[in-house]
């Protein structure tokens, strides 16, 4: 925070301003920075918490073919496992992020961990999928204290300017989270079954529990809030009226909605003629995750060279790509869609996500949440959607599905560019 933010006088003579600006910069240094061993244990400790995240919350969608065959339903029910999951973390983010305003937000994360794995460590017993959507469900509202509150941990813990890189290695963990989780799921499922690999990834998500709560350091610039209602609803509301925050929101479940239809049916797809490939195979092809880590921790540097709105658009045109040729009836070239649809989404989401941590000076879990929200709500959209226009249209579906949200990307985003002109113009004239 600069001199003028707080009133403090620039006058070095002055004895009390000296301390308020020794203050005022301490403060400031005493935020993690890349290179700092609080910095190494956080950013470690978030990455698995993302890991476990993704793993936990996509843990069925590379087995929906396998759930499909087990309980003789379509593929459009059997998303609903993968949709229950996004759509119970979309309905309770807020309500969590209100927790974390309150109790803190690592106790939050390790509280919703602790349910999340438990609930995953039952899943595999569901007996019908009535059982198993409904227990994807409070998996999914378990997981809701996570991504919001360690975005806001995130933005009060660490210096605004490694904020996208800190952003970006969560969103990382999400991505080998989510990549780890098909992949381990499609090897053992092809041996022992989808419910034997939805218990191995139980399993490793509990010990990826453990470790996040050893090793995040604790909070150390957290203030306690409010829980009265009608102050939640003040700052939503204020968030709510915020255009930026609003289009990001947008920004974010568009993207979401492409991601989460191409990876709920790659699987029928691929295990399909002409490819008919096996499940393990098809579980593998979920390796493309890896180009979403590099592209999400190289976030910051693609904002630092394209500025926001340059890299929304760059990761915008590099997912429609992959869309277009993942049409192809080539294994490489859809294997090459996979890879470009990746980097783009994860690049897409880490610019949003940091995007909104940045903007929202008060409420910052609160605004992290309502972007979660629409973000999952994109997923849920994506997951049940995509499902209908593939049994529909087949993959072309899918893909015109996934088209549609990237032009909305890019509508929005020549909106704030348009709007960003504008208020610089406005600026000029009163100057």
């Amino acid at each position: 925070m600069n001199p003028a933010s707080t009133g403090a006088s620039t006058v070095v003579g002055a004895g009390s301003s000296v301390s308020a600006v020794s203050a005022v910069s301490s403060a400031v240094d005493s935020r993690m920075a890349p290179g700092g061993a609080g910095y190494r244990r956080m950013s470690c400790a978030l990455f698995l918490a993302g890991v476990a995240t993704f793993a936990l919350l996509y843990s069925t969608q590379a087995l929906l073919p396998l759930i499909s065959g087990d309980f003789g339903v379509s593929a459009s029910d059997a998303s609903w496992t993968v949709a229950a999951a996004t759509g119970g973390l979309a309905v309770f983010v807020l309500p969590m992020s209100a927790l974390s305003e309150r109790f803190g937000r690592r106790t939050v994360m390790t509280a919703s961990l602790g349910v999340a794995v438990t609930v995953g460590l039952v899943v595999p017993f569901a007996p019908s999928l009535g059982w198993l959507v409904a227990l994807r469900a409070l998996q999914g509202a378990a997981l809701a204290g996570l991504p919001a509150s360690a975005t806001a941990y995130l933005a009060e813990e660490v210096r605004p300017k490694a904020l996208v890189t800190a952003i970006g290695l969560f969103v990382a963990g999400n991505s080998v989270g989510g990549m780890s989780g098909r992949v381990i799921t499609g090897w053992v499922a092809q041996e022992w079954g989808w419910r034997a690999a939805v218990g191995v990834l139980g399993v490793i998500a509990v010990a990826c529990a453990v470790a996040f709560r050893l090793l995040l350091p604790e909070p150390r610039h957290f203030r306690a809030g409010s829980l009265r209602p009608g102050v939640l609803v003040r700052t939503v509301r204020g968030h709510l009226a915020n255009p930026l925050l609003r289009r990001l929101n947008a920004i974010g479940a568009l993207f979401m909605t492409v991601f989460g239809g191409v990876y709920t049916v790659i699987g029928y797809r691929l295990t399909s003629a002409p490819f008919s490939l096996p499940q393990g195979v098809v579980g593998s092809i979920f390796l493309v995750y890896l180009v979403g880590t590099v592209s999400a921790s190289a976030a910051g540097r693609l904002v630092g060279r394209l500025g926001r709105r340059g890299a929304l658009y760059a990761a915008g045109g590099t997912t429609a790509v992959g869309l277009v040729l993942s049409l192809a009836e080539s294994l490489v070239l859809v294997l090459l869609g996979l890879v470009l649809i990746t980097a783009g989404f994860f690049a897409g989401h880490a610019v949003a996500s940091s995007a909104v941590g940045k903007t929202a000076t008060e409420g910052r879990a609160q605004a992290s949440a309502l972007y979660q929200s629409a973000y999952y709500v994109g997923s849920s959209a994506g997951s049940t959607v995509g499902a209908v226009a593939f049994h529909a249209g087949g993959w072309a579906g899918a893909v015109a599905v996934g088209l549609v949200a990237v032009a909305g990307v890019v509508a929005i985003t020549v909106a704030g560019s348009r709007a960003a002109m504008r208020s610089a113009g406005a600026v000029g004239v009163r100057a």
